[in-house]
């Protein structure tokens, strides 16, 4: 079987990040975010052109990558709650466009925002997933998680959801709450990420034979 690739797509607070992790765990496979991008990139000075030649020359950075991402991989920080969505330039993103399809090359994955959807719209193997939840749900787990009262958890979801979209609007030209762009959107109010992932796992099973 070709390598599957779930992307998802969530808004702010619903919990996307310990979702992804749990579902890694059911499909045994790596999670892919921005913020091992960005390490990854500043590692290997990767752009696009540098990324072919590493693909083309260097027979083990595959091996090397490997060794890079266990002990670069840390689920135990607050970096779902970053709000900064924005990169420099269409170049710099090319380029993680780039570096997310050569990985999907080499293996089965979970690619973690970065408008997965619609990198991957044209891959038979994309399992294309977006989270959502009631206000009251993300308010609450958001002031929870940070220790902040209703009214900023309100405006830290605004801020974010609203960066996340012009994001996606700016390089996909396309609206990340059109559900036309998923295989699956999935209400997780009052969820276990471990039930969300048993979920998208199951549905994986039921459509991928």
């Amino acid at each position: 079987m070709k390598n599957i690739i779930v992307t998802i797509g969530r808004e702010f607070g619903t919990g996307g990040r310990q979702i992804a992790v749990e579902l890694s765990k059911l499909l045994g496979v790596n999670v892919y975010d921005r913020r091992l991008l960005d390490e990854l990139k500043e590692k290997y000075h990767l752009t696009t052109e540098e990324l072919d030649i590493i693909k083309s020359e260097k027979k083990s950075w595959w091996n090397d990558f490997i060794t890079f991402y266990r002990t670069a991989v840390s689920w135990n920080d607050d970096s779902e709650y970053n709000t900064d969505e924005s990169v420099n330039s269409l170049q710099l993103y090319n380029d993680e466009k780039r570096i997310l399809q050569a990985l999907a090359e080499k293996e089965s994955c979970i690619i973690l925002g970065r408008t997965g959807f619609h990198i991957f719209k044209d891959s038979p193997n994309a399992v294309k997933i977006f989270l959502i939840a009631d206000m009251p749900y993300r308010r609450d787990r958001v002031g929870k998680r940070l220790n902040i009262g209703d009214g900023d958890a309100d405006l830290l979801i605004k801020k974010v959801d609203e960066a996340r979209e012009n994001f996606t609007q700016t390089f996909s030209g396309k609206s990340r709450y059109d559900a036309h762009n998923y295989d699956l959107v999935i209400n997780v109010t009052n969820l276990q990420p471990q039930q969300v992932a048993q979920i998208i796992a199951q549905y994986i099973e039921n459509t991928r034979k």
